[in-house]
C-alpha cells in the first residue's frame, strides 16, 4: 500500500486538531485539506482511502494532470498555491475552492473565465506576517478588494486565507493567524459572510487551530517529505 503510515498521521492529526480547538474554545468542523504537490496521483488515492476528500495542489498544471488521471474519482479540488492571470482560464470552474485570490484583476479575469451558469468559490488571501515576499493582498487593501468582488457575478468569496511567517516561534505564528480572523469578523460586523479561515499547514496548524481555523493544508505531515 503507498503512504502505509498516512492512517496513523492523520489520527494524530485529528487528536491534535481536537486537542488546541479546546484549548482555544472552538467546536466547529475542521476540514483538512489534503496537499499532494510532488506526489503522484496515488497521493490521491491514499488520501481518499483515509477518508480525505479534499485535495490540494499548489500549481494548476500539475493538478490539471492528476484530475485527468483521476477521473471520475470523487475529490473536492483545492487550489492552494498562487495564481497567475494568465493561468485563470485553466482554473476557473476546475476546483471547488481557490484559495488565493489576492487581487482585483485576477479575480476579473477569473469570473470572465467561469462557465456560463456556474461560479467559482474562492477565498481572499491576505499578507497577514507582512513578509513582502508573502502573496496576498495587504490588510488595509482587504475591504476594497472585498468590494471589488462583491460586484463579480460568477465568484462566490467563501472566506479568507492566509500563511504565517516560517518560523517556530509560536506566538509569531498566532499573530498572523489571530490577525486573519479579525480582519474576517471585521468584515462580517460589515454585513459580509466569511465563514472559512484556511490558514494552517504541517509546521504550524496547531497554532492555526487554536485561533479558529476552519480548513488546514497539510502535506508533509501526512504524506512525508516530498520529492523535488
Amino acid at each position: 500500500m503507498d503512504f502505509p503510515a498516512l492512517s496513523g498521521s492523520l489520527a494524530q492529526v485529528r487528536a491534535t486538531v481536537a486537542r488546541h480547538q479546546a484549548m482555544g474554545g472552538w467546536s466547529h468542523p475542521v476540514r483538512i485539506v489534503a496537499v499532494t504537490k510532488t506526489h503522484g496521483p496515488e497521493a490521491v488515492q491514499a488520501a481518499l482511502a483515509a477518508g480525505l476528500s479534499d485535495v490540494g495542489e499548489n500549481r494548476v498544471q500539475e493538478a490539471l494532470r492528476k484530475q485527468e488521471a483521476l477521473a471520475g474519482v470523487p475529490v473536492a479540488w483545492h487550489l492552494i498555491g498562487p495564481l497567475q492571470r494568465n493561468k485563470a482560464r485553466h482554473a476557473a470552474g476546475r476546483f471547488a475552492l481557490i484559495h488565493s485570490v489576492d487581487r482585483a484583476d485576477l479575480a476579473q479575469e477569473l469570473d470572465r473565465r467561469v462557465p456560463p451558469g456556474s461560479r467559482q468559490a474562492v477565498l481572499v488571501q491576505v499578507n497577514c506576517s507582512g513578509e513582502p515576499q508573502k502573496a496576498g493582498v495587504e490588510p488595509a487593501g482587504l475591504p476594497a478588494l472585498l468590494d471589488a468582488l462583491a460586484q463579480l457575478p460568477r465568484l462566490e468569496v467563501r472566506g479568507l486565507m492566509t500563511m504565517s511567517a516560517l518560523t517556530g516561534d509560536v506566538q509569531e505564528q498566532r499573530r498572523a493567524f489571530r490577525r486573519l480572523r479579525e480582519l474576517r469578523d471585521a468584515a462580517e460586523r460589515e454585513g459580509r459572510r466569511l465563514p472559512e479561515l484556511s490558514m494552517g499547514m504541517s509546521g504550524d496548524y496547531p497554532a492555526a487551530i487554536e485561533e479558529g481555523a476552519t480548513m488546514i493544508r497539510l502535506g508533509t505531515v501526512l504524506f512525508g517529505e516530498r520529492g523535488a
